[in-house]
Order: C-alpha cells, then structure tokens, then sequence
C-alpha cells in the first residue's frame, strides 16, 4: 500500500475548494457545455459519492466480505435535487469526510487496505481499489469542472 495514496485524498478537499474560488451564483448554475451537469450539479454529484465512498471504504474496514452497493449517479442527480444544493455547503462536507476519513486510514495498517467486498456492478473490491476510485473520481470530474469554468471565461491559472 502507497501511503501518500491517503495524502491524495485528503487533498481532494483543498482541490475542489480551490476549483469553485471565484465563481458567483451564476457560474454555478450556469450550462456553459450542453447537455451536461452545471457546475452545482457536478459539485453536489461529488459530494454524494465521497459519501458513498467513504461508506464502502468503513465497510471494508469493519466488516468482514462485505456488499458494497452500486447506485445510478444521473437518478441521484435528479431525485436528490442536485440543481437546488449549496454548492458550497456540498464542497465543505466533501472537504470535511475525507479529512475524517483520511485520519481513519491512516490509524489502518498497510494489510487493512487488501481487505475485500463485492460490489454489486464490479465485484471483488479491495480497501485501496476503493480508495484510488475515490481519488481518480475526483480527478475525472475535476477535468469537466475546469473545462466549464473555461467556456465561463473564468479560467483559475
């Protein structure tokens, strides 16, 4: 196990704080591709996954060959009215989980992390699969949230 894998983690809660700095109310609700997600939604989107992440990643952890559960991301967009959240509020507890649960993976020793449950879409899964899923996540919906920012004209380097 790659410790600084935990590092990167952790860290997405400062990356995506920093992604949404300087975007008003209007960039955020704002469809600048077509046909996808606003910035708002994105962020809401990434919030409920962290949290479902960290789920699977305390399942792992505590229980013994667990079930971790799939979900449809576009019916959790539309039923959990992601078009309506704070996206603010969404970054802070994005923020917040993985500092909690990046100080819970650091108390585990490296043989925690090749613990395994079966998802119910990908089967067999470790800890650390989790974990890298959760960091590149993050990072995919990172390129889309930057290229948004671009078509605003609100380009962050």
């Amino acid at each position: 196990m790659e410790r600084n894998l935990i590092d990167l983690y952790e860290d997405g809660g400062r990356k995506l704080q920093k992604a949404i700095e300087h975007l008003d109310d209007q960039d955020l609700v704002a469809f600048p591709v077509a046909g996808t997600w606003s910035i708002q939604q994105l962020v809401a989107h990434l919030a409920d996954a962290d949290l479902v992440f960290g789920d699977r990643m305390k399942r792992l952890i505590a229980e013994d060959s667990p079930t971790l559960l799939a979900y449809d991301e576009n019916r959790w967009a539309a039923a959990l009215h992601y078009e309506l959240q704070t996206p603010r509020d969404a970054v802070a507890l994005f923020a917040a989980n993985r500092k909690v649960m990046g100080a819970l993976l650091r108390l585990l020793p490296d043989d925690a992390f090749a613990r395994t449950g079966t998802h119910t879409e990908r089967g067999e899964q470790s800890l650390e699969d989790v974990l890298r899923y959760a960091v590149s996540h993050l990072d995919h919906h990172l390129t889309f949230l930057y290229a948004k920012r671009e078509k605003l004209g609100k380009i962050m380097w």
